[in-house]
């Protein structure tokens, strides 16, 4: 299998892109030109980097040659946590890449479905299911959704997936992954996956090691089992006993 990794330079893609070549898959990394990476994924002989000034600036067509040779895709894309990657642009960073795979897929039109994998958030709710949030929560996303355009992004890209692509389109497979808030641990501990959060992202967060994300992710895209219990789902991910960051 081929994965292309979008978001790679990143703390957790990093962590993915090392779990797929210990699996012994192929890997297709997708930075952006001024991306600081492992100097060894130059010469990796199963890593190809394509270097880009702006993924959102690459056409359709550009993308669905990337894309032509893969059979999934994993995106770990977020925005800067300073202010121009808060309020700057591209302000729909996620939302447009997400469809700007798809529309890529589409047009490859490849015999199996590709397998599209996006980290997302816990804060984020699955509007497909009848998730409880309190009042006070929904008061505090509602103003999130007007103040930090990130958080819209976010729930706009899992939006496309959910309305635009749905649970059985022929060219695409989807499944959102939503860690609760992020904390680094050296190596894969054991995990929980709820369909819905089980406690509240903003009052009473649980928490999810990158290595478990990028442990999960891999999963999804090499276990035909652990795919098709989740694909078209957004399942929530919290590490076993942690009650604290550490």
């Amino acid at each position: 299998m081929i994965t292309a990794v979008v978001g790679a330079s990143g703390a957790t893609g990093k962590l993915l892109v090392a779990q797929l070549l210990e699996a012994g898959q192929k890997v297709k990394v997708i930075v952006r030109s001024s991306s600081l990476i492992p100097e060894q994924w130059e010469s990796h002989e199963r890593i190809t980097v394509i270097r880009v000034n702006a993924i959102t600036a690459i056409s359709v067509d550009e993308m669905a040659a990337y894309l032509k040779d893969c059979q999934s895709v994993a995106s770990y894309l977020g925005h800067n946590p300073n202010l121009k990657g808060i309020y700057g642009k591209p302000r729909r960073l996620v939302e447009e890449t997400i469809r700007l795979f798809c529309e890529a897929a589409i047009r490859n039109a490849p015999e199996k479905p590709i397998r599209l994998v996006l980290m997302n958030t816990a804060g984020n709710s699955n509007r497909d299911l009848d998730e409880r949030v309190s009042f006070r929560q929904k008061i505090v996303i509602g103003l999130f959704r007007l103040l930090l355009p990130p958080h819209r992004d976010n729930e706009r890209a899992a939006d496309y997936l959910r309305k635009k692509i749905g649970p059985n389109h022929p060219f695409v497979e989807w499944t959102v992954v939503r860690p609760d808030s992020l904390i680094d641990e050296k190596s894969v501990t054991t995990y929980s996956l709820h369909p819905s959060p089980t406690r509240s992202a903003l009052f009473d967060p649980g928490y999810t090691s990158r290595s478990n994300v990028a442990h999960f992710m891999c999963r999804l895209l090499r276990n035909d089992a652990v795919w098709n219990k989740w694909k078209g789902k957004m399942p929530v991910l919290y590490n076993d006993n942690t009650t604290e960051a550490r």
